[in-house]
């Protein structure tokens, strides 16, 4: 394998990220997301891209809370897996939470084994205090209602471990 990097993205790179989302959505394993949602969240990506600039992998941080962030749309090119990728989006991406002043990182995810390795801790119910969770219950936002484990995305996250991490 060639070396890569990884930098933040580029408008220029959604369309590549929506394309490697796809098979995901397909067999139910990610939400789809239109191209224009990602157009709009592409300051909160990051991509790993090979040699050639091509984009093999990517991630989001998407802030919650004052000290709450959540891990999205962590994809890596099957050509590229156990390579690397994955861990090195994630360290940047917790790199990114820290200077955004955030201590604690979401995820919800099939792939627990991967994040216990990065610090990850499977979580329950009531990580926010009530007055938070009356505040985030007003956020529009699935990765919201995903992490306060609401009845109505339940169907988006059968099989998933919702988990998180303290940042240092």
């Amino acid at each position: 394998m060639t070396d890569f990097t990884v930098r933040p993205a580029r408008a220029a790179d959604m369309e590549s990220v929506h394309r490697m989302l796809q098979p995901y959505v397909m067999r139910r394993i990610l939400l789809g997301k239109d191209l224009v949602v990602l157009y709009g969240a592409t300051q909160e990506f990051v991509v790993a891209v090979d040699e050639s600039d091509r984009v093999i992998g990517c991630g989001a941080l998407h802030v919650m809370w004052d000290d709450l962030g959540e891990i999205r749309t962590l994809l890596v090119d099957d050509d590229w897996l156990h390579h690397g990728v994955g861990r090195a989006l994630v360290d940047v991406l917790e790199d990114n939470a820290r200077a955004l002043g955030l201590t604690r990182l979401f995820c919800l995810t099939f792939e627990t084994t991967f994040f216990e390795r990065r610090g990850f801790r499977e979580i329950g119910e009531q990580v926010v205090s009530p007055d938070v969770y009356a505040q985030l219950i007003r956020s529009p936002d699935e990765g919201v209602a995903e992490f306060l484990d609401l009845a109505h995305v339940k169907p988006n996250t059968l099989g998933n471990t919702r988990m998180l991490k303290q940042l240092a």
